[in-house]
């Protein structure tokens, strides 16, 4: 089983939104293999708390433009890690500290990425992940 190809459309939208407002290290994996709640994540970067709100802010207006609804947003409060779950996707926006510390990209290592369109700002040195889904797509 692999991501849905809905599950890969918001995840195309929410980079590019997330790009526009700067993020960087965007990085997706599919997870549908080893998590039965959600098919993919979607992990950016933010050089400081208001940063990482005009990420969360934009990912949710432009995934809201193509219909998806969040079922929870966490973490808005301090402003250093927030979670959007939409279900088929969780969007993660982490200040740049917090990503290295937690470094959600070593756990799920074994999970195949999801190549973004070619628009977005992906990892410094992102290593091909075995089972990438394809090359970035321009148009999603």
């Amino acid at each position: 089983m692999t991501a849905t190809d809905r599950a890969v459309e918001l995840v195309h939208a929410a980079a590019r939104a997330a790009s526009d407002k700067l993020a960087t290290d965007l990085l997706a994996f599919d997870v549908s293999e080893q998590l039965a709640i959600t098919d993919a994540f979607l992990l950016a970067s933010a050089s400081n708390e208001r940063q990482v709100k005009a990420v969360v802010d934009e990912v949710e207006d432009k995934l809201r433009e193509i219909g998806a609804k969040p079922i929870r947003r966490e973490g808005e409060r301090d402003g250093r890690w927030v979670l959007i779950d939409y279900g088929d996707v969780v969007v993660h926006v982490q200040h740049e500290e917090e990503r290295r510390f937690y470094a959600l990209e070593r756990l799920w290592r074994d999970c195949p990425t999801i190549g973004l369109p070619a628009d977005v700002t992906g990892p410094a040195s992102a290593p091909a992940a075995s089972g990438d889904q394809g090359a970035p797509a321009s148009d999603a």
